[in-house]
């Protein structure tokens, strides 16, 4: 499976993915440590602590001498994925309302270098605001994110405010600034300690990274928006359209 992760969580997970993307039925019959043996090409002792974990985490249940089935507990399954639909839609999720930050720190540090480079900052004695958050979606959590700001900024932004309000909406219609292009990228990535710890998960699980940089007019870089997502719990899903011209026809992504 060509990954640094063990073997046996990379089965649960995969096997978590088929349950949550409703593969196999509520209640349904999954195959025997025997067949999944050689389905993933790895030993029963490998599958069977694969299947006991995500029997303790309550995704499967067993019944002696009939197997081992998948849970009835259609809410436990729905929860456990929270569905993007392409990139567009997570450039603004912040601003759903149902989100909840949970807890906020702010700081005045002197950036990163890799951060100074990407605001365009050139004393390198310059210092910025770096704002750090969890954020829960209905209880459950969604994300912990990094925000970096110039100082002359991020100084005006209040910490009670964070907890009412999406950054993204306190830069805009607090502070006035207009947003006119964002660049973002996603990958996927583990988790170092901090991230862990914050995400509830083992340092070095999978974890879909999100990098935002946010320009105003000038392409000016005011913002650098950093998000971590288990990656367990989430996925994109991008809807694609096949467009035909008379240049011949190609996909792109399609928006609601």
């Amino acid at each position: 499976m060509g990954t640094l992760l063990p073997v046996y969580y990379q089965i649960k997970q995969t096997i978590k993915g088929w349950i949550v993307n409703k593969e196999y039925d509520l209640g349904e019959k999954i195959p025997s440590e025997t067949e999944l043996a050689t389905r993933f090409d790895a030993n029963r002792l490998t599958i069977r602590q694969a299947i006991s974990q995500l029997i303790q985490e309550g995704f499967l249940t067993s019944r002696r001498g009939e197997g081992t089935f998948v849970t009835k507990n259609e809410n436990l399954i729905n929860s456990s994925s929270f569905e993007f639909r392409g990139l567009i839609d997570d450039l603004f999720f912040a601003q759903i309302s149902e989100i909840q930050t949970k807890s906020v720190e702010i700081s005045r540090i002197k950036p990163p270098r890799m951060v100074r480079e990407k605001l365009e900052l050139r004393n390198e004695d310059e210092e910025i605001i770096q704002i750090k958050r969890v954020r829960y979606l209905k209880d459950k959590l969604l994300t912990y994110s990094k925000n970096y700001i110039p100082l002359a900024i991020g100084a005006k932004i209040n910490e009670k405010t964070l907890f009412e309000k999406s950054l993204l909406r306190t830069l805009e219609e607090d502070l006035g600034i207009k947003f006119t292009e964002a660049v973002q990228t996603v990958e996927a990535s583990f988790a170092d300690q901090e991230v862990a710890e914050k995400l509830g998960i083992a340092s070095g699980s999978p974890i879909l990274s999100v990098e935002r940089i946010m320009y105003t007019k000038g392409r000016n870089p005011v913002e650098i928006f950093q998000s971590s997502y288990r990656g367990d719990q989430y996925k994109f899903i991008i809807r694609l359209k096949n467009v035909t011209s008379k240049y011949g026809s190609k996909w792109v992504q399609k928006l609601d």
